[in-house]
């Protein structure tokens, strides 16, 4: 059953772990990067030893995510690892002016993980990006322009969209903000 899901599967070791492997790194590689025992990080993401918070400012960095994605918020009683309010997503690290990224997923364990992205008025991400991911979209309110291998596409509200692998790069021209739900896989941030 769904509520037999180990705790370990909802921690901050548990998502560390699924950063990791998502970036093809090894724990000693990690560890070593780090300038830690491969013992202490097998300790952090097992959640028996607990990281400073320097480190996870290095761990945040070399895994290419904000700090604040590693932090959880509180759930109600039952629902950790199942169901995540609206007033409790973890804000995760866009790095583009203008767009405010929250995790929907209850963490990072899974092989994919769910996004809610808010591209404000007059936002545009202007160098393309690759990620090795596979990406599908919905645009759930607004319009947005989205490039995919140099093609732009002109998305509204209801319309969806893959990218797997492409380079790709987004522009909200419009006054409106543009709320899209991304499902990213594996996981990224």
């Amino acid at each position: 059953m769904l509520h037999d899901l180990p705790i370990e599967a909802r921690t901050l070791g548990a998502d560390l772990r699924a950063l990791r492997k998502s970036r093809g790194m090894t724990l000693a590689g990690m560890a070593d990067v780090l300038g830690k025992s491969v013992g202490w990080m097998s300790q952090v993401e097992r959640d028996i030893s607990e990281p400073a918070i320097d480190d996870l400012r290095a761990m945040a960095r070399l895994l290419d995510v904000s700090v604040s994605s590693l932090f959880r918020t509180a759930s109600a009683a039952g629902e950790e690892g199942f169901i995540v309010r609206r007033d409790a997503r973890r804000p995760i690290g866009s790095r583009e002016a203008g767009l405010v990224e929250e995790l929907l997923s209850p963490d990072l364990t899974d092989d994919f993980e769910v996004v809610h992205s808010t591209f404000e008025p007059h936002a545009e991400m202007v160098d393309a990006i690759v990620r090795p991911t596979q990406e599908v979209g919905y645009i759930a309110s607004g319009q947005l322009d989205l490039w995919i291998d140099g093609t732009v596409f002109h998305l509204k509200a209801g319309d969806s969209f893959r990218i797997r692998g492409q380079h790709y790069r987004w522009s909200n021209p419009h006054d409106v903000p543009c709320v899209a739900i991304w499902v990213i896989a594996p996981p990224v941030y």
